[in-house]
């Protein structure tokens, strides 16, 4: 998702001086989940042990790879040999293929300048790239970014991913939305949940061995969610990357996943992030 504000678009040279105070703090329970039960009043704690908290995990870095620290990274997907990547702001929009060890642009297409680019799925052998207040979705070949054509949709777009039979994509409230691919036509809905309660500001999506990961919009936490239920079954925690990269701009948040499903890598960044992260998930 993009910087902005509740119903309008920020202008790029908004971006450096916009901060957001959240309305929620992922409800806190993030961050809770570190903290002793035993701080909680009676009442707020037999309700929590009736409802399964997922568990908190640390990754391990295995590599860090160069990422263009002007790059408002959007979405981000693994192709065969490169990462595809869709960079956000109006102007400045684009999708691209872009060498990992490297961090080097291959290829580029720009989006239309009127338009915010924002996450990106693979479907079949073509990219889709979302727009957040546009309602269009791009087609590109994944190969050669050669546009395809465009779907429209209704509402916000931030993250995209697939499954084997829908393109999913997320509108920075609690709900993930299911779409055919053909038509971007809703099949259905679900909530994403946290320990029993709504959890909204979803973002950027990747589908990870038949799991939804997640980033939380301004949040350095991935959740994984089960696609069937919307439940978050387990929480990656990202705060050490994300005081690595000591993001002045407060719109440098944790945004892009990536999955090698093939190489079993998975890839992390965000925006305006001079690095890329290889890391590893206790089993």
């Amino acid at each position: 998702m993009s910087a902005r504000r509740r119903g309008r678009p920020i202008a790029p040279r908004d971006v450096a001086s916009y901060r957001f105070t959240m309305s929620r703090w992922l409800f806190l329970p993030l961050l809770a989940l570190t903290g002793s039960a035993s701080a909680r009043p009676p009442q707020a704690a037999a309700r929590a042990a009736a409802v399964r908290q997922p568990a908190l995990v640390v990754p391990v870095v295995v590599r860090r790879h160069p990422h263009d620290r002007e790059a408002f990274t959007e979405g981000l997907v693994w192709d065969n040999d490169a990462l595809v990547e869709s960079v956000g702001l109006e102007g400045r929009s684009d999708v691209r293929r872009v060498d990992l060890a490297s961090g080097r642009v291959r290829l580029r297409r720009t989006i239309p300048a009127a338009q915010f680019g924002e996450g990106l799925a693979l479907w079949k052998r073509e990219a889709i790239s979302l727009t957040w207040h546009d309602g269009v979705a791009h087609r590109w070949s994944a190969a050669t970014l050669k546009p395809l054509g465009t779907m429209r949709y209704a509402g916000e777009g931030w993250g995209l991913t697939a499954d084997a039979t829908s393109l999913i994509r997320s509108d920075g409230s609690a709900t993930l939305f299911f779409h055919d691919p053909a038509t971007m036509k809703v099949r259905r809905t679900v909530t994403v949940t946290f320990a029993g309660r709504p959890l909204d500001q979803i973002n950027e999506l990747e589908m990870v061995d038949g799991a939804i990961l997640a980033n939380v919009w301004h949040q350095p936490f991935i959740v994984r969610i089960d696609p069937a239920s919307g439940v978050v079954t387990r929480v990656i925690d990202l705060r050490a990357i994300v005081a690595e990269i000591g993001a002045r701009d407060p719109e440098a948040v944790a945004n892009g996943i990536a999955w090698d499903a093939k190489g079993r890598r998975l890839f992390v960044t965000g925006k305006r992030w001079p690095s890329l992260f290889e890391i590893r998930l206790p089993r």
